[in-house]
C-alpha cells in the first residue's frame, strides 16, 4: 500500500511541474499522433502463370489508389524479370501515360492488358525459353509506390546432357552452349525439382541456371550419395563457373514444326545424314527437339537415328521388348564414329 501512494504522490509531483512549465499546453494533455497509411497498393491475384514456348502469357498486376488522391498523369507502371543475382534485375516495359516502352529481347512482345484504369498487367506474346522466371511489376505514384512478384512456368521437360568429348567436360558457359544449341536452355532448380517429383534419376551432377551443380535421385544406390539415404535433389552447390566442369541439365519446351524419322531406303552416315534431312526441306534434329516430342506429343519410334550432335537416340513412349522394355525414355545409343552406315536420322522440319 505504501509504495503505491508514493508512486501516486511522485506522479502528481511530476504532472504539476509539467503544467508549470508548459502552461500553454493545458488542454492538450492528450496528444494523438495518427500517420496515413498506404495511399497506393499493388496486388498480383495469382503468383504463378503457366504456358508454352510459342504461346502467350498474362502477368496479372493491378493497383488500387486512395480515392481522395487527385488523377497522377505521371503514375509510372515497370516491369522487370528478376534473376539468379537478386541485386540484378531486366527491363521489360515501362509505361507512364502515352508513354511506353520495351526493352532488349521483349522489345516488340510485350504490352499492358488496360481492361481498366488501374490494370497493369502484362501480356507477353509469342513465349521463348529464356521467357522462364519471375517478373516483378511496379506502380509508381509520386512519392508512393507498390510492388508485387509473378513467375511464369513453362510446360517442358527437363533432361541430362553431356557433350561427345564425355561426361564432366563442361564449365558453366559451355553447359549454356551445349543447351543453347540443341534447342534448349539450362534448367533453373525449381524444373529440376519438379522433373524430380515426376521421376528423372540421373547420377551424374550437372550444372543449373543459378550457377549450382545438384542431380535428382529417385532410388538411393551406392555411386549415388549411399545406398541408406533419402531420394531427393542431391546439391553439390555453387561452383566456380570457369574452372569447374561437369555435366548439365537442360529445359526444353513446345516448337512450332515437324519432327520426325526420315523414312530412306538404306542407314547413314553422320554426313549423309545431314544432307538427307536438307534434300527434304528439313534439317537434321535436335535432343531437345526429341525429348519434346517424345514428352509432350508422345511421339514414340523404336529406329535408331542421328541428331545435329552427332549423337544416336530414339524416343520410346510406349516399352516394349527390342525398343525399350521397362520404361518410357529416350534411349541413347551413344557417340558412335560418325562414318559408321549403321543408322537412319531424325529431321526437324520448322514452322515461321
Amino acid at each position: 500500500m505504501l509504495p503505491a501512494l508514493i508512486c501516486a504522490l511522485v506522479s502528481l509531483s511530476l504532472a504539476d511541474n509539467f503544467d508549470t512549465a508548459y502552461p500553454e499546453l493545458e488542454h492538450y494533455r492528450t496528444i494523438y499522433v495518427q500517420e496515413n497509411g498506404p495511399q497506393l497498393s499493388v496486388v498480383t491475384e495469382q503468383s504463378k502463370m503457366v504456358s508454352r514456348r510459342g504461346g502467350n502469357a498474362t502477368l496479372p498486376c493491378k493497383f488500387h489508389r486512395d480515392a481522395s488522391l487527385p488523377a497522377n498523369p505521371k503514375l509510372r507502371i515497370k516491369w522487370t524479370k528478376l534473376t539468379s543475382d537478386y541485386l540484378k534485375e531486366v527491363d521489360v516495359f515501362v509505361a507512364m501515360g502515352f508513354h511506353k516502352r520495351s526493352y532488349g529481347r521483349f522489345h516488340g512482345r510485350v504490352y499492358l492488358r488496360d481492361s481498366a484504369p488501374t490494370d497493369a498487367s502484362l501480356v507477353i506474346t509469342e513465349l521463348t525459353l529464356e521467357d522462364y522466371g519471375r517478373y516483378k511489376c511496379e506502380v509508381i505514384d509520386g512519392l508512393e509506390d507498390g510492388t508485387g512478384v509473378v513467375s511464369l512456368d513453362l510446360q517442358g521437360i527437363v533432361y541430362p546432357y553431356f557433350p561427345r568429348l564425355g561426361r564432366y567436360n563442361l564449365n558453366f558457359f559451355d553447359a549454356e552452349r551445349a543447351c543453347r544449341e540443341q534447342d534448349s536452355i539450362v534448367a533453373s532448380f525449381d524444373q529440376l525439382y519438379e522433373a524430380w517429383r515426376g521421376g528423372l534419376d540421373w547420377c551424374n551432377a550437372g550444372w543449373l541456371s543459378d550457377g549450382s551443380v545438384q542431380y535428382p535421385i529417385t532410388t538411393p544406390r551406392e555411386p549415388c550419395g549411399g545406398k541408406n539415404t533419402v531420394p531427393g535433389v542431391r546439391n553439390y552447390g555453387l561452383r566456380d563457373k570457369e574452372k569447374n566442369r561437369y555435366d548439365v541439365f537442360c529445359f526444353t519446351s513446345n516448337y512450332k514444326g515437324r519432327f520426325y524419322y526420315l523414312i530412306h531406303p538404306s542407314k547413314l552416315t553422320y554426313d549423309e545424314a545431314v544432307v538427307a534431312c536438307q534434300k527434304d526441306g528439313a534439317q537434321i534434329a535436335k535432343v531437345g527437339q526429341m525429348y519434346a516430342a517424345w514428352k509432350l506429343l508422345g511421339y514414340d519410334r523404336c529406329d535408331a537415328g542421328w541428331l545435329a550432335d552427332g549423337s544416336v537416340r530414339y524416343p520410346i513412349t510406349r516399352p516394349r521388348r527390342r525398343c525399350s522394355p521397362t520404361e518410357a525414355a529416350v534411349r541413347f545409343n551413344g557417340y558412335p564414329d560418325k562414318k559408321h552406315k549403321l543408322y537412319g536420322v531424325y529431321c526437324f522440319k520448322g514452322h515461321n
